[in-house]
């Protein structure tokens, strides 16, 4: 595959955990930022080679083999997310331009050889799920963290949001993977939280509330 080719597989894997139905021309052209006709030329040549199920009007799905194919394109985006945060101590706002980059080197045994030398993660810097070497991903239980009720309280275990500007006021709050919060109020008047993280009390808008995971 080309790595636009890869790159269109992995935005519909993406497209395709957010949502049960089939994904459509536009939401792929949305999530790409590009034109619904340039969507329509990649599907077809990803049709052809029997990466994905294509049928005008109706949405795309992948196939069994372009699953596989998207979920090794993940794979190796992750891994390398790890390698640079846990090994050239890269921030986790910085590595996923790079992994981007990463993600098209195709020797399968160096993937193999990464993995095994961070230790076989099972999660990547954000608290996403990697999938190992046969596409077998372990799910982790989760909840938005404006799912909790008053005086509930969870642990961050990843984010929905992984833009840079959103991890960076993350780290200003001091809020990371690991930390442990706790639901101290929701004011009705507009639906923000004043939450207690570790020995801190802090107040959060509804929209960062919505892009924390804790379990």
């Amino acid at each position: 595959m080309t790595y636009s080719e890869e790159n269109y597989l992995k935005t519909i894997y993406h497209l395709t955990s957010a949502s049960e139905d089939a994904i459509s021309t536009n939401a792929i052209a949305e999530k790409m930022e590009t034109k619904a006709s340039s969507v329509t030329d990649m599907l077809k040549k990803l049709s052809e080679k029997d990466l994905i199920n294509y049928i005008k009007y109706q949405g795309v799905s992948l196939t069994t083999q372009g699953l596989l194919a998207a979920k090794m394109i993940v794979r190796k985006h992750r891994l390398w997310e790890c390698f640079l945060v846990e090994k050239l101590d890269f921030s986790w706002d910085e590595v996923h331009d790079i992994a981007e980059q990463l993600e098209h080197i195709k020797s399968e045994k160096l993937i193999n050889k990464l993995d095994d030398f961070l230790g076989n993660p099972t999660e990547d810097p954000h608290g996403d799920p990697i999938p190992d070497a046969n596409g077998m991903i372990i799910k982790i239980e989760k909840r938005l963290l404006s799912e909790l009720e008053k005086n509930q309280a969870g642990i961050c275990v990843g984010v929905k949001d992984t833009s840079s500007d959103f991890l960076q006021y993350l780290d200003k709050q001091e809020i990371a993977l690991g930390s442990q919060i706790q639901i101290l109020e929701k004011e009705s008047f507009d639906s923000s939280y004043r939450i207690r993280v570790g020995n801190k009390e802090i107040m959060i808008s509804n929209k960062i509330a919505s892009n924390i995971y804790v379990k």
